[in-house]
This record gives C-alpha cells, structure tokens and sequence, in this order.
C-alpha cells in the first residue's frame, strides 16, 4: 500500500513537472522599457498578471496614469523614470540594481520620428541622429548596463522590439526612411551583442509584434486602418510565448510574434 501511494505521489509530481515545462516560463524579474502605454505597458501589465517583478521603465513616468494604476494595484511593479538618450541615466538606474539578477530585458521603447523630416527631399540630420540615437543604441546602452544582472539570473535572456520594415530583403512602403534604418541598426547590434554574450549563456534575440494597433501604427498609416489590426494585448501574449520558448541556438536571430523566424 505504501508503495502505491509512492508511486502515485511520483507520478503526480512528474506530471505536474511535465505541465509546467510545457507552460509559460517561471516567474523571475523582466524589466521593460518605453512602459507608459501601447506595447510597452501591455508587457508590464502581461508579466505583473504572470507572476513575475516588473521593473517598468518609461521617460516621463508622472504623466502615466495607467503604469501608476498598475504599480498601485500590485506590489510586484516598480516604476523607474529612464530616458534612453540619458546614458548616465541608464548607467545609474543599472548601479542602483547591482547585485539583482533580471532574468529578462524587453527593450520595446522606441521612436517613429518625425514623418516629414525622413521624407526624400527633406531630410534632416538632426532627426536622423535622434531616432538612431533611441532606437539603435539606446537599446545597446541598457543591454551593456545590465548585462551582468541578466547573466546572473536564471533566464539569462535580452530582447528587443524590431519590426518587419527592418528586414531588408522583406518588400514594403517607402519610408519612413530614419525609422526602417535604425531598426536594420537594431537588429545588427544586437546581433554582435548575441557573438558576444553566447559563451556566457546569454540568449538575445528580436521580435517584431506584427501590425499592431498602437499610437506609432495610427502615426504611420492612420486610426482607421490601424484599428483593423490586432490589439496590442494580443500581440504582446503571442510574442511573450515566443520569448518563453527561446534558446541559446536562437541567439542573434529576429523572429515575429508568432515564432516564425524573420528574414534578414
């Protein structure tokens, strides 16, 4: 009898350890940035329902009223102000966290640019330098600030949010000419940054949401035609399944929010 009850005991466990490994990842600590609303927030509001600690970063964190909402609701969530044009700032908000594994980094913060100032005709330099500057490295900027505390972890993973229109051999509209070359930027350095981090298990990978109805999407084609595409609840679960289910041979490689790996 005793033996029975052994065996069952056994079999529950390895069923309910089997049930989990197929499940969402362990709840351990993502910090996200650009938090104050579209993808961002939905990451911050996805990961705090999961379990996880959310460290939610955004530039102006005063004038987010739903990531305050969030923060209030559930002790898990620790707002910080980050401006990724501030490395000082990113380098400060990395030394205040020393010593804490993050298991996971979304950089999801980014810029669509002034529309009219990367039209052919009328480019301008300045604008240039400010979406390159966000969008390309200061996404370098927080992965090399925290990338001791994401080796330190269990998960070990960084990720950012690229897009279609970054894949060069992907056809699409014209333009915006500054954002699709800083995601193509993106996509390369941290390409570099997977080589370098592989030996130390570090997993970094992309991921692109697909069209999603946010504000950036509605700057880009418009509030009707953006309301046509998915939600940005609905692109954030796809993508963070994705996330759960990469691994260290995946590193370096853009996939979309369904898991298909993207083209270069």
């Amino acid at each position: 009898m005793m033996r029975l009850c052994a065996l069952i005991v056994c079999s529950a466990m390895c069923i309910g350890e089997a049930a989990s490994a197929q499940g969402a990842a362990r709840p351990g600590t993502v910090l996200v940035t650009g938090s104050n609303r579209g993808l961002g927030l939905e990451f911050a509001k996805q990961y705090a329902a999961l379990g996880w600690t959310v460290i939610a970063t955004a530039r102006s964190p005063e004038g987010a009223a739903e990531l305050q909402a969030l923060a209030t609701k559930n002790r898990k969530v620790t707002i910080e102000k980050l401006d990724l044009l501030d490395t000082a700032a990113i380098k400060s908000l990395a030394a205040k966290y020393e010593g804490k594994p993050i298991d996971l980094i979304v950089n999801n913060a980014g810029v669509l640019g002034d529309l009219e100032k990367q039209k052919l005709g009328s480019f301008d330099y300045s604008e240039f330098e400010q979406v390159m500057a966000v969008n390309v490295y200061g996404p370098l900027a927080v992965a090399e600030a925290f990338r001791e505390h994401v080796a330190a972890s269990e998960q070990k993973k960084i990720v950012s949010v690229t897009s279609g229109s970054g894949m060069i051999t992907v056809p699409g509209n014209l333009g915006p000419y500054f954002y699709r070359t800083s995601k193509v930027g993106l996509n390369m350095v941290m390409k570099v940054l997977a080589d370098d981090l592989r030996g130390r298990g570090v997993i970094v990978s992309l991921i692109a949401p697909g069209t999603a109805d946010t504000d950036m999407r509605r700057s880009l084609v418009g509030a009707e035609r953006a309301a046509r595409d998915q939600t940005p609840a609905a692109a954030v679960t796809a993508m963070i399944h994705v996330i759960d289910e990469l691994t260290l041979e995946q590193s370096g490689l853009p996939f979309n929010y369904n898991g298909k790996q993207l083209p270069w």
